[in-house]
Parts: C-alpha cells; sequence; structure tokens
C-alpha cells in the first residue's frame, strides 16, 4: 500500500495578496468593481450625508445614531480632547524638526503611561479608550503643528465638531464652512478600509493580548510608510514638480513613459476600477479650488488623470485615480502642510482601527501565519578559526 503524503498548502500571493486572513462587519472593498461599503452603506451616501462622528458610532456600533446617541457620543469625544499639561510638556520637548508622524506615533504611545487603566483589556475599559484615542488624535496633530512653529497649543471648543476642532486648533481662526465640509467627507472616506496594512498590523499587535495603545501605535508606525498613509503628500510632491497644467504632457512623456517616475496616487493595491473616494474627493477637491479662486492645482491635476488614462499602460494595468491623488489638492487648498496630510489620514483612520481592534478581542486568535522556507539546508559547521575573512 502506497504511503499517502498531504497535499502542500497552497502558496500565498507575495505580501500575502488573495489570502483571506478573517471576517467582518465593517466594510466591504469590492477593487473589481470599485466600491466601498461602511457596515453597508454606500460610502457615497455616508460622504454626502453623514458627519465624521456618525460614521465613528456606525463602525462602532454597527448602526447610524439616534439624536440623542450623536449627541452623546460628542460630548464623550470633546471630554477627551484636550491634552494634559504633563503630555504638551513631552511634546515641547521633541525636536522642532522631528515629523508630525513620528510625533503622533510618540505621543499616543506616552498617553498610555498616565493611564492607569492602559493594560485593562475589558470591553468598557476598551471603548473608554477608543473615544480618548479618537478625540486625543486630532488635538496631537494640531498641536505639534503649532508647537513647531512657535505658537502656543489651543484649546478644543464645545461647539465645534472634531472636523471644525481640527481646522480650528491648527489655523487659530474660525473655520469656513466649506472647509469643514470637505475635512468632515475626507474624514468619513477614510475612517475605515477593510484589511489595510495598518490595520492588519493593529490586528495582529491586538491578537498578542497586547493592549490599545500598542495596537494604535503599530498602526501609526505602519501608516506612517510612503506606500500606504504618506501617498498623497508625495502626489503633492508630484503637482509641485510638474508645475502647471500645461506642462503635463511634456513631464509625462520625459518621466513616466521613461520609467523613471511613477504618477503618485494613481494605482490601487486592491482597485482595478476608479476608487470610489477618488470620485468624491475630485468633486470636492474642483468646488474647494472653485470657491478659492484657485484652481492651479486642480486644473494639473484633471489634466495629469485625462493624460494617463488615455495612455495604454494605465489602461491595460487598470491604474485609476485613487483616494490619495485628489485628496492632496483638497487638502492643500484648505491649508494643511504636506507634511501633515499623514497624519489627517491617521486621524481619520483612528476609529476603523478601534472598531477593528473591538472585532479582534470578540473572536481573538494569535495571528502567526506560516512561512516557506527557501534557504540552504544541511551546512555543516565550521570553527570560527577555520572561516576564513
Amino acid at each position: 500500500m502506497t504511503e499517502k503524503t498531504a497535499a502542500p498548502a497552497p502558496a500565498a500571493g507575495k505580501g500575502l495578496q488573495n489570502v483571506v486572513v478573517g471576517q467582518t462587519k465593517l466594510s466591504l472593498v469590492n477593487g473589481t468593481e470599485g466600491k466601498l461599503i461602511y457596515a453597508g452603506y454606500n460610502i457615497e451616501d455616508l460622504a454626502e450625508h453623514a458627519t465624521f462622528e456618525e460614521v465613528i458610532y456606525l463602525l462602532w456600533h454597527g448602526k447610524l445614531p439616534t439624536q440623542s446617541q450623536l449627541e452623546e457620543l460628542r460630548k464623550n469625544l470633546f471630554a477627551e480632547m484636550s491634552l494634559s499639561p504633563e503630555i504638551l510638556a513631552l511634546m515641547r520637548q521633541f525636536p522642532k524638526k522631528a515629523t508630525p508622524m513620528a510625533v503622533l506615533r510618540t505621543t499616543v504611545s506616552a498617553l498610555a503611561l498616565w493611564d492607569a487603566d492602559a493594560d485593562n483589556n475589558s470591553p468598557e475599559q476598551n471603548r473608554r479608550k477608543a473615544t480618548l484615542l479618537t478625540a486625543k488624535t486630532p488635538t496631537i496633530v494640531a498641536a505639534w503643528e503649532r508647537i513647531r512653529t512657535d505658537k502656543e497649543p489651543l484649546q478644543p471648543r464645545a461647539d465645534l465638531s472634531l472636523a471644525a476642532n481640527f481646522l480650528y486648533m491648527l489655523k487659530g481662526t474660525e473655520p469656513q464652512k466649506q472647509e469643514v465640509a470637505v475635512m468632515d467627507a475626507y474624514l468619513v472616506l477614510l475612517s475605515e478600509h477593510g484589511m489595510n496594512a495598518s490595520t492588519f498590523s493593529a490586528r495582529v499587535t491586538t491578537s498578542t493580548l497586547s493592549d490599545m495603545y500598542s495596537a494604535i501605535t503599530t498602526a501609526i508606525g505602519t501608516l506612517k510608510g510612503a506606500a500606504h498613509g504618506g501617498a498623497n503628500e508625495e502626489a503633492m510632491r508630484m503637482f509641485f514638480e510638474i508645475g502647471s497644467a500645461d506642462n503635463v504632457e511634456q513631464w509625462f512623456k520625459d518621466n513616466v513613459k521613461t520609467g523613471k517616475k511613477r504618477v503618485m496616487g494613481m494605482g490601487h493595491r486592491v482597485y482595478k476600477a476608479l476608487d470610489p473616494r477618488a470620485a468624491v474627493l475630485n468633486s470636492k477637491s474642483k468646488a474647494m479650488a472653485e470657491a478659492t479662486n484657485n484652481m492651479k492645482w486642480y486644473e494639473l491635476a484633471a489634466k495629469l488623470e485625462k493624460t494617463a488614462r488615455a495612455d495604454e499602460d494605465f489602461i491595460k494595468k487598470n491604474l485609476y485615480a485613487n483616494v490619495d491623488y485628489y485628496s492632496a489638492i483638497a487638502l492643500y487648498t484648505i491649508g494643511i502642510p504636506m507634511d501633515q496630510f499623514t497624519p489627517l489620514f491617521a486621524i481619520a483612520r483612528v476609529p476603523g482601527w478601534c472598531a477593528h481592534i473591538f472585532e479582534q478581542w470578540a473572536d481573538n486568535r494569535l495571528i502567526r501565519p506560516d512561512v516557506e522556507y527557501v534557504g540552504p539546508m544541511g551546512l555543516k559547521w565550521i570553527p570560527i578559526e577555520q572561516r576564513g575573512n
């Protein structure tokens, strides 16, 4: 009788591509059709009608809030927005040339030091910490912008939403209605996106039974990478390099067609159709440009997208504008410093990360994938004196 051997496990795609690592009720990302759904709601509807706070409630509770539930959430968030004197004193010691994402990562980690229940992972304490982290992240980002430009950090205002408070604390002026609308839409669009790299890293950390501060710090560190959260900053730098819409075709020919450079903000690991978030931000950035009488960057971006989408390589590879492409224009027009684009992404994503942490705790198992060994075998030990140079 011939002995049967177990069939080899199917090889994972590079970077775990096409590998399903779990189940979620938070969002559906359909890259083939260009659809994004949060807990049953199309992202286009949420971006048009919902506030960031309503989406936070949706992600944390699986349903949209009533008016009283929304007011309770807003009250709880505002109660946690201010930074303690100890945290502000710590931030003032950071080098002023420190990157904002490094400051955010370090400050979020430091918050745990002043939380007596940092290691208490009960559902009640994790809900409290999620509220705290969601509320304090905008304040940290805004405070660092003030500190590094020799200005005094501002206290949040009870009469303002999270989006409006961020703009107020960042710039020190009354936020304009259209700016707040664009900011709110941006935060809604970026708050959740399936098992992306930073969300996965947060769930891996959580699966070890570590605390929420550690998981969110892990996620921020992952988001910091240029291949994930830093792409909109790179897109804006590309627009600056091109200079004007008149230069688009020559720049594309000299740089993209020769393989020297990529069009930053076009193409996506998941989407093989237009990123639905990009479509929303296209219209938002255009409206913002028209309102401020500054069409230069929008016209440049629109022409570059049109030029790229007419190219046979972009058509063949299904490369479309992603969320980073037009968000760069929208955020820059509002007056957000370019190196604060990624921290703003983190502000949006914190409630989504927290929602995934809730899910991981509800049905936890240590995330520990296998790996295929492809190194040498059968090597013999050589004493150190015989190893040569």
